[in-house]
Formats: C-alpha cells, structure tokens, sequence
C-alpha cells in the first residue's frame, strides 16, 4: 500500500494527531544496475533523501531497457504505475499520449533556456514538459588504443580510406584490427554511424525523415558497402560479444579500435586508463561535424488517477536538472551534462571534447538522435531497420538488396 494511502486508512480511522506527516514515497523504476550507473543513481537517491522524501527502488537488470518496459507496461496496465520510469526517445511521446503521465512544468520552469532545442523538444508534448533528462551520451565514437596507435605511426582516421589504411596496420602488426560484438544493436551502431559519415543532412532525411528518395540511393549503396569492408576486418568469434568484452579487447591491446557511444570510458577508466596517454577517443570517420546523441529521461506518472504531480515527483525533476547533480551523475556515468554551461573542470579530456563538439553540432545542425538507442524512432521501424542491418552483416547479402529492403522497413506501421 503506498505511504498516501496508509496515511488517508489512518485519518479514517482518527489515528493521526496534529500536522504529522509520513514522508512522501517516491518509486522508481530504472536499468541503471551496475558499476558506474548504480553510483550515478545513489546521487539521485540521495539527493531526494535529503529533501524528506522516500526512495523505493525498482531496478530491473538486463536487455538494454527492454525488461524495464516490459516492467513498466505491466505496472500501468495493473494501474498501479510507479512515481517515475526511465524512458527515452518517441516513447516519451507514447506515454504521454496514453494520458497516464502529468506535467512538471512547475519544476522546469528555466529549463527551455538550458537545454539542447532539440532534447527540449522530445520532454514536452502538447507545450508541457513531461519528462526530466539527465546526461547526453554521444554514440560516434571511435575507441583506439594508443599504443597500437604510435606503433602504426599513424594519427587517428579521420575518413574512410584513412581508417581502412590504419586497419590493415594493425593487421600487419598482428592486432584484430575492430573490435566488434555481434549482437543487434552494436550492428545498427556502426552502422548509423557510416550513414552520418556522409553528411548530417543525409543522416537526418535517411533515419529522422525516413525520406524514401535518400534510402533508396547510390549514397546508401556506399553506406552498405562501407560497412561490409569494415566486417572484414573483425574477428571469428565477434558473434554474440558483448560490446564491454570488445572493448575489452582494445583495452589489452588485442585489438586497435571499436566503434562504440561514450559508456565505453567506463571500462577504460575502471581500468585506470587514462585518455590520451592509453587510448584515444576520436569521432568515427567523417562525423566530425556529427553528434548521434542518446539521452535518458525519467517521466512522471500520475498516481492513483491525480492529474496533478505530487510533491515528491516535482522535487525528484527539479533535483536532477540541478548543475550539481547534472556535474555528478555524469561523472560517474561516463556521460557529459545534458544541462547547457555545466563547468567541464572535473571532467575528462573524451568529456571535454564531447561537450565542444556537441556545441558545434548544435550550432552546426549536425546534432541528431541516435537510432541504434532509441532516439530516432519508434519501436517498429528501429526494430524492422535492425533486422535489415543485422542480416546484412550476417550474410553474403550484396548492398542494393539491402538497400530495397531497408526502404521497405522504413515504412513499417
């Protein structure tokens, strides 16, 4: 039984006396289960502590988020939602259209001046700010080991021919030259990340529009054909990797580089590397001027049918939109501020270059949602996308096949 309700048994029955209160309850349902995610959410636990409300942990493990939503739906349907859930992307949308979340305007009030426009445009629906967002992880990245870097003599690849000339470095030099885990959405990562490399507008009519003219032409041909030369340097038992374990791999100097978002300095650091000094941090060729993001939300549900939020609920948004926070959880979560003029000090020299390049990006028109995480589009179409990737790159499939395929896809209801 939640807190509101045992208080209102209690009122009933005369047995509460003067202005006491219980704490409010705030329950919170996430995936943010290990390492760096489990600090980065005791902040908030504590945080929101602090303020005299009580934090009822629902962590749910595995799946990227999938168990998570699977979670979620169950709590709602059974109406009995949690105070708030962490979302992301056109689901944020989704919720709201179901008319079971409330609007935290009351907490947001300077965050349209502090935001990205184009997060600020995925928290609202209908005017109203409906969801909380916490970091930004950048998705184009290019991981290489240092070492095998300055043995190659070479300099980090900033287009396609430079990084196949640098990969057949590393073979020569017996590394595996990629590093890669064959799962989905590490497939529709590298690739998302080939179709930015030909040009932000591009990306943005091929996977925000899903403009029919741009998935079906010769520059999508290339992007398929990029990505099968790039299979190529992977090695045989790539197939179901984890992408920590391929980072891994870069990390022992087993392989010279990974395509992977910034969650992989996670693993470099808690290996006691250092960036610049034992690996480098690049954006993957071509992208420079890109910036794939991949922001977590949390969005508030209403509660025993209030249209309203509690007070629990507007304290929990505005916490985690405040700088010290913002400056904390990115800290321990390996991702940079999604707050606009957080100080960067503390940070490292990847966060640092993540933050000028995410200005430049936005300035530039080159800040687009990530599609591999959840960001672009719906549930459908990146799922039906996925499957066009991954078979792709699990087969001898040549790329005009994938292409038509890929057209078709995008079309997906």
């Amino acid at each position: 039984m939640k807190v509101r309700a045992i208080i209102g048994a209690l009122c009933a029955a005369g047995m509460v006396v003067g202005t006491a209160q219980a704490a409010e309850q705030v329950e919170v349902l996430h995936w943010w289960t290990s390492g760096g995610e489990a600090k980065a959410v005791g902040v908030l636990k504590s945080d929101l502590d602090k303020q005299g409300y009580q934090w009822k942990d629902y962590a749910v493990a595995g799946g990227g988020g999938a168990a998570a939503m699977t979670a979620l739906k169950t709590q709602v349907i059974s109406g009995n939602p949690p105070s708030a859930a962490q979302i992301k992307g056109p689901l944020i949308q989704d919720w709201a259209q179901q008319d079971v979340l409330v609007p935290i305007d009351s907490a947001a009030t300077d965050w349209d001046k502090n935001l990205p426009p184009a997060i600020d445009k995925i928290i609202k629906y209908q005017g109203k700010t409906v969801a909380a967002p916490f970091s930004v992880h950048r998705v184009n990245w290019l991981w290489i080991n240092k070492a095998a870097l300055d043995k190659a003599g070479a300099q980090p690849p900033k287009t396609w021919p430079e990084f196949f000339a640098l990969a057949d470095k590393f073979k020569a030099d017996g590394l595996i030259p990629v590093a890669a885990g064959g799962q989905p959405w590490q497939d529709l990562t590298l690739w998302e990340d080939v179709v930015l490399s030909q040009g932000n507008d591009f990306y943005k009519k091929a996977i925000v529009d899903l403009d029919q003219k741009t998935l079906t032409s010769a520059q999508m041909v290339q992007v398929f054909d990029t990505v099968r030369k790039i299979t190529t340097y992977f090695d045989k038992g790539h197939a179901g990797r984890d992408w920590n374990l391929a980072t891994s791999m870069v990390i022992q100097g087993k392989a010279g580089m990974q395509f992977m978002g910034d969650w992989a300095k996670g693993e470099f650091a808690n290996a006691s590397k250092v960036p610049g000094k034992d690996y480098v941090c690049s954006a993957a060729p071509g992208t420079a001027t890109g910036y794939t993001f991949n922001v977590d939300s949390f969005v508030f549900f209403k509660e025993k049918g209030q249209s309203a939020a509690t007070p629990g609920q507007l304290a929990l948004a505005k916490t985690i939109m405040t700088p010290e926070f913002q400056e904390q959880f990115s800290l321990y979560k390996g991702s940079i501020p999604v707050r606009l003029g957080v100080p960067m000090d503390k940070f490292d020299d990847c966060a640092k270059a993540s933050y000028a390049d995410e200005q430049t990006a936005i300035k530039g028109g080159g800040y687009v949602p990530s599609l591999a995480h959840g960001m672009a589009q719906g549930d459908a179409v990146a799922g039906a996308i996925t499957d066009v990737v991954t078979k792709f790159m699990n087969s001898d499939e040549d790329s005009k096949t994938a292409v038509a395929e890929l057209a078709k896809a995008a079309k997906t209801k």
